[in-house]
């Protein structure tokens, strides 16, 4: 018997792995976290599988469900929405699982910030502008942020930022990045990305409360930096006419030669 975690995506139920949508179909129990994961991937269950939406569930409920599979030796598709490395509560389900001597496995997925970036047709990383891309947060009910990371400490580096759960600290956010991006800095705001209710709003740090209005929503991804609809960047090197290459070996004494 072993526990699956899988990474379900976004929020468009194509946009999860080959590896996780076979997964979920071998799998005769199916846990999911029903708040953010569409139903649409439930219909990738086996008949008669055992469906659970673990949304209202604890922790121990949750663990108490798959010690049941376990001893009926049925394996579990356990369903997490985005990508399974950051903000899903997994860490603390594989503890016990260790605990408890209970195999499992980790599929990733499509993160939330992929999906909004690819939404807004946008790279996060352009030459000469951000090499960097910070995943973050703001502090909330369920985790406060460890001292030391602070948006202005993270804003000074003038990397991309990618702010999540942080739509309902609008004000505060604005207010800790200007000083270090500066009010004009662009700002692209994604909710629900991929979802068929997508929805998209550009501004800068100083207009940003009066584009977005009062329409909050905690489904949300925040991006802020110099990158976000820029067209003034330098081209990458790596496809200059003269950049020699393993692929492309250029002049006389190319550093990797044709055939090495």
């Amino acid at each position: 018997m072993t526990v699956h975690f899988i990474g379900a995506g976004p929020g468009a139920a194509d946009l999860i792995t080959l590896r996780g949508r076979d997964l979920i179909a071998a799998c005769p129990v199916c846990l999911y976290a029903g708040s953010l994961v569409p139903e649409a991937l439930l219909s990738h269950c086996p008949p008669g599988a055992r469906i659970v939406n673990t949304a209202p569930l604890s922790l121990d409920e949750i663990i108490a469900e798959i010690v049941s599979a376990d001893e009926a030796d049925l394996d579990v598709a356990r369903l997490h929405s985005g990508d399974l490395s950051v903000w899903s509560a997994m860490g603390e389900q594989l503890r016990r699982l260790r605990e408890l001597g209970i195999a499992y496995d980790v599929t990733p997925g499509v993160p939330a910030f992929s999906a909004a970036a690819a939404a807004l047709g946008q790279e996060l990383t352009l030459p000469g502008v951000a090499q960097s891309v910070i995943l973050t947060r703001t502090s909330g009910r369920a985790t406060a942020m460890p001292e030391g990371e602070t948006l202005a400490a993270f804003a000074a580096t003038g990397a991309t930022l990618a702010l999540h759960l942080s739509i309902h600290m609008l004000d505060r956010v604005v207010a800790e990045l200007i000083p270090h991006y500066g009010s004009d800095c662009p700002v692209a705001i994604v909710w629900r990305a991929s979802w068929p209710d997508q929805r998209i709003e550009r501004a800068t740090l100083a207009t940003l409360d009066s584009a977005i209005g009062e329409e909050l929503e905690r489904t949300a991804l925040i991006f802020v930096g110099r990158t976000i609809g820029a067209e003034r960047f330098d081209e990458s090197r790596l496809y200059a006419g003269d950049y020699d290459r393993r692929y492309r070996p250029v002049g006389t004494n190319p550093r990797f030669p044709e055939g090495a």
